[in-house]
């Protein structure tokens, strides 16, 4: 099963991986991040086709797909 590791530190909630994704389980979190960004999180995991657009799209590098 794919499986995506986000690194909520690095991402400033751009949204690029979440308008990227064609399964829609990527969003904005609601909490902050230390920088005072929302972080992308992934609400269904399951759900991952591992397509790694998501990792591609990342203008920050905060996101690895492992498959």
């Amino acid at each position: 099963m794919p499986k995506i590791v986000i690194d909520p530190e690095r991402c400033k909630g751009c949204g690029y991986c979440v308008d990227a994704c064609p399964q829609k389980i990527l969003r904005l979190a609601e909490g902050l991040n230390s920088m005072g960004y929302h972080p992308v999180e992934c609400f269904d995991m399951e759900k991952c086709t591992g397509c790694t657009f998501c990792a591609l799209m990342c203008p920050d590098l905060a996101i690895e797909v492992y498959k």
